[in-house]
């Protein structure tokens, strides 16, 4: 039987297959915040990376997590209004701000990254300790590639004189 070319089969293909995988995740992984705290996706994102890095203004929140700056605005205003983030004027550019974890906030947030790390342990169960580190490698290597077709896409679209779709 020949394969027809014109057709693409998507369960798979690369990127769909990936995305099923990490939405899968990260909604079992929602289960749990949300339950907990009524935190959404992109709130936990904000919380897990100004946990792990402190102080953010939105904009370096949104190219960490890549989440689009709306969506980082709307759940930052969510999380801001819980009393969960504080917003502090950044006195060098009055357009921005800075994000960071108030104590309720922290508490939450410690709360949860040992279930978080429970719940990637279970997710890697199936894989031993050499597969793990194997996926980590590849995942990385994966990454840096499709960052790089990216800066290459968008580079050949700014040379045409056009723009690059998402």
């Amino acid at each position: 039987m020949t394969q027809d070319k014109t057709l693409l089969e998507l369960e798979g293909f690369l990127p769909y297959r990936l995305n099923i995988l990490a939405e899968s995740a990260s909604q079992s992984l929602a289960g749990i915040y949300r339950r907990r705290y009524r935190i959404s996706v992109p709130e936990w994102r904000i919380m897990a990376t100004l946990g792990q890095f402190g102080a953010m203004t939105a904009k370096e929140i949104g190219q960490h997590s890549r989440m689009h700056k709306t969506k980082v605005s709307r759940a930052a205003a969510a999380l801001e209004e819980r009393h969960m983030i504080l917003r502090t004027a950044n006195t060098r550019d009055m357009r921005e701000s800075f994000l960071d974890l108030t104590p309720r906030g922290t508490d939450v947030y410690r709360s949860l990254v040992p279930e978080a790390r429970k719940f990637v342990d279970a997710l890697l169960n199936p894989l031993d300790e050499s597969e793990r580190l194997l996926l980590d490698r590849l995942l990385t290597r994966l990454t840096q590639q499709a960052e790089l077709l990216s800066e290459n896409l968008q580079r050949e679209a700014s040379t045409k004189g056009g723009t690059a779709a998402g």
